[in-house]
């Protein structure tokens, strides 16, 4: 970090004098080749994602999430009309274009407009989604919003420090690990510490080219295989390999 000394000899974080607080997350739907990420409405979005994670048998994606898996349609329905639409979380569908179905959830968090920070939460990508060119895609769209066309500063990604699934997918998209908080949460009646992940603005132009070139058609052959990992490009960036 960038330090000064101020008047007194201490040490003191980069003046800002052009700051201002940034806007909150529009309403809008966020569009791209593959999907579109758009506000969370049940009675558009319901049925295609009762569905699409019921496709999760054993309920594995809801272990590390506060809510889910649900028993019943009522439980679903309840869960979503009670959680979903709200403005912090703000829950967003991602949409898969060719199906027009949408097949897994992300929030925008903790959202602080003031200080220009903002997190990505509450993931669950369905059967459908996970591993796929559209999850990467929807991570993309949700960080460009929040940096390219908001101006944020910091985009978060936290999870249990034990799912391994999503500490590597953190890593994979950018983010830079920053520590663990211990004992930081109650859930599920268990213990949680938490990883905390980041992305800052001026890191963001070097890891939006690596999903741009990434996500490029180029970048996939005829048989949908990628040429280049999304890890190596960012590998490339940190300066520790490729």
């Amino acid at each position: 970090m960038d330090t000064r000394l101020n008047a007194l000899g201490q040490p003191v974080g980069p003046p800002l004098p052009e700051w201002r607080a940034v806007a909150r997350p529009p309403r809008e739907a966020i569009e791209g080749a593959r999907c579109r990420v758009v506000p969370i409405d049940p009675a558009r979005h319901a049925d295609d994602l009762h569905e699409a994670f019921g496709r999760d048998s054993e309920g594995r994606n809801f272990t590390y999430l506060g809510a889910g898996p649900f028993a019943t349609r009522a439980e679903f329905d309840s869960w979503m009309n009670g959680a979903c639409l709200g403005e912090d979380p703000m829950f967003h569908a991602i949409i898969d274009r060719r199906l027009d179905k949408a097949i897994g959830v992300a929030a925008y968090m903790r959202i602080d407009p003031a200080n220009g920070v903002i997190e990505v939460g509450h993931i669950n990508f369905s059967p459908l989604l996970q591993r796929s060119v559209i999850a990467t895609e929807a991570i993309f769209l949700m960080l460009h919003r929040a940096f390219d066309e908001l101006g944020y500063r910091r985009f978060e990604w936290k999870c249990d420090a034990l799912n391994a699934p999503s500490r590597r997918a953190a890593a994979r998209f950018g983010f830079v690990y920053e520590g663990l908080f211990r004992q930081a949460v109650v859930y599920r009646g268990r213990s949680r510490d938490t990883a905390w992940f980041s992305i800052i603005d001026r890191e963001w132009p070097g890891i939006r080219s690596a999903y741009e070139v990434w996500l490029s058609p180029q970048n996939f052959d005829a048989q949908g295989k990628q040429k280049v990992a999304l890890s190596t490009l960012m590998a490339r960036l940190r300066g520790d390999g490729g």
